[in-house]
């Protein structure tokens, strides 16, 4: 069913990076859900009231919440596939991250009124009716609730959509509760024990849990979190992979919104190479970045010496030694500046976030073991901070 309908209602489906097609694949689960759960609202509703069960007509509302929950996912890639402008000239995709955001304190607040409608039922008991309406309308909903859950999940994998997977999980939660009210349902048909309240108040724990989770999921992004280390390997060995380039280093990447990310890097050339050839080839790497992946990097030059053999062996003894004192650490721009007394080591260490020593300490340790390697050196060392995840 999802693919049919990714078939005929999103044109160019396959491609994901591009604002339209994501506004099209948000557009039609937004529609798809806001009309399963009116219809599944209506009813739920009925029965309820009907049976006078606080569970079944928590339910109902939940499902009401649910379709609006979905209006304003909706409403968030219609907002974010707005084009830039002036005063937003990275454009709008952090709208989508907001709708994720509204989405998650929506499912968290519901959870938190099923809690509270489930122990005053608790408190204050009343007989549910049973029928086979009831039994048919429940099971009904955790079919059409478990597909919704696939069918989000789905969607918001392939474009990579937090919202969706937001609403993957609120659909989710729904089939589990619904189930559990089903189950509570006939229980207490069968022994005359009233569960109802609490069935209601477990479920709503449940998605308060749920609700607390995706609260941290979506509000990440609009924090600025670290990109995924699978991106972070998927830049530099593309980086890499270009003849010419000897190392990358100095890689931030900017999220302003699912197909909206831009990157900065320092690229490591020969300086002996053409000035002029090295600049085009960086200017055919940032190219194709852009073409093949969607992504806007801009990469700056760095020259390294390569034809002075005891620059090349001090740079990599240095970069071996600096491993003792942690395996992530690297160093880069490495430069000498010979005198009649000592020489200046002049170079940068890239130095993780969660790193125990600070970075007065950690130049302290550098400059003592290349002391003791190269006596007659003074190291100046900048000490950079880490902008992407050391989780490699």
């Amino acid at each position: 069913m999802t693919n049919w309908l990714v078939k005929h209602f999103v044109h160019d489906a396959q491609n994901t990076s591009s604002p339209a097609v994501r506004t099209a694949y948000g557009q039609l689960a937004g529609i798809v859900c806001i009309l399963c759960n009116l219809a599944l609202c209506l009813a739920k509703g009925i029965i309820g009231l009907a049976s006078g069960s606080v569970s079944i007509v928590a339910d109902a509302v939940n499902n009401l919440s649910d379709a609006s929950s979905n209006i304003v996912s909706l409403l968030g890639f219609k907002l974010a596939s707005r084009p830039a402008d002036p005063e937003h000239p990275y454009g709008h995709g952090r709208y989508e991250y907001l709708a994720g955001l509204v989405v998650a304190a929506l499912v968290l607040a519901i959870g938190i009124n099923l809690v509270w409608s489930s122990v005053t039922k608790i408190l204050h008991p009343e007989a549910a009716e049973f029928s086979a309406a009831l039994v048919v309308v429940l099971l009904l909903s955790i079919l059409v609730k478990f597909w919704m859950a696939a069918f989000n999940r789905t969607i918001g994998r392939r474009i990579d959509s937090d919202t969706l997977e937001a609403t993957a999980v609120d659909s989710r939660n729904d089939v589990i509760s619904t189930a559990a009210v089903l189950v509570c349902a006939c229980i207490s048909q069968v022994t005359g024990i009233d569960l109802d309240g609490w069935a209601g108040a477990g479920v709503g724990l449940f998605i308060v849990w749920s609700g607390v989770g995706l609260v941290r999921d979506t509000i990440n992004p609009l924090l600025g979190q670290a990109p995924s280390p699978e991106l972070v390997a998927h830049i530099r060995d593309k980086i890499m992979s270009y003849p010419g380039v000897l190392g990358t280093h100095d890689l931030m990447v900017h999220d302003y919104g699912p197909g909206r990310q831009f990157a900065s890097a320092h690229v490591e050339m020969a300086a002996e190479a053409d000035p002029m050839e090295s600049h085009d080839l960086i200017d055919n790497i940032e190219q194709d970045f852009k073409d093949e992946d969607g992504l806007i990097v801009t990469l700056h030059y760095d020259p390294i010496v390569t034809d002075d053999p005891q620059v090349n062996d001090m740079r990599n003894w240095i970069n071996r030694a600096v491993k003792q004192i942690d395996e992530r650490l690297t160093i880069h721009d490495l430069r000498t500046v010979p005198g009649p007394t000592h020489t200046n080591v002049i170079f940068d260490c890239v130095r993780p976030h969660d790193l125990p020593l600070s970075p007065d300490e950690l130049r302290q340790r550098i400059s003592r073991i290349v002391s003791d390697h190269y006596p007659r050196t003074i190291c100046k060392i900048t000490v950079d901070e880490s902008y992407v995840s050391s989780k490699q």
